[in-house]
């Protein structure tokens, strides 16, 4: 199965999102993707990503994490020993987003979102400072990220699998030239439409 994690501000029809679904429907496994709606807050976020990881083996769960969806992604993997993929993944959060407390918009939608100072506090309980068996991690990180620096990046995720773009930008405009790769490395192949083992 795969988890997908959206970022901030995002939703399940961001166009990441909605690329992976469309690719897992074409190789037969639209059952096994899922991608949930996160709430704004990071602990409510959590335990429903936690909940929804809970439904599968380890061995057959990978996870694929956007901005702050990698931050999320990062932390699950850690806790259950799953695979990730991260996208161009948060890594101070907690920092990072201060200055959008107060009612948000969020993108693919007509809703908002409210931001309180004490997710601040909730992004940072679930920090991850250092990972483990680097073998589990792909990091898809662009230079061209305007909102997060891809150094930050390959440096929390050194000895990782990386595949560094030279430009893009933060939601990866050119996504489609990566998404195979990162399907493979979760297990998901083009030519047999079969996953492998989902976890090192």
């Amino acid at each position: 199965m795969i988890l997908y994690l959206h970022g901030f501000r995002s939703s399940p029809r961001s166009k990441k999102a909605q690329r992976v679904r469309a690719a897992m429907a074409s190789r037969g496994r639209l059952d096994d993707f899922v991608c949930p709606q996160l709430p704004a807050s990071p602990r409510a976020a959590a335990q429903l990503i936690e909940a929804a990881a809970r439904l599968e083996d380890a061995e057959q769960l990978s996870l694929i994490g956007s901005s702050l969806g990698g931050y999320y992604a990062t932390w699950l993997a850690e806790r259950t020993g799953c695979r990730a993929a991260l996208l161009n993944p948060a890594i101070t959060p907690y920092e990072d987003l201060r200055p959008h407390v107060g009612t948000q918009p969020v993108f693919f939608s007509e809703q908002t979102i409210e931001v309180r100072p004490e997710y601040m506090d909730e992004l940072r309980s679930l920090d991850t400072p250092r990972i483990t068996r680097p073998e589990r991690y792909f990091l898809l990180a662009a230079t061209g990220d305007e909102v997060i620096d891809w150094r930050t990046m390959t440096a929390k995720y050194s000895g990782c699998r990386q595949r560094i773009i030279d430009g893009s930008d933060h939601q990866i405009s050119d996504f489609d030239a990566y998404l195979d790769e990162v399907l493979a490395f979760c297990g998901i192949h083009r030519e047999t439409g079969k996953d492998g083992s989902a976890c090192a």
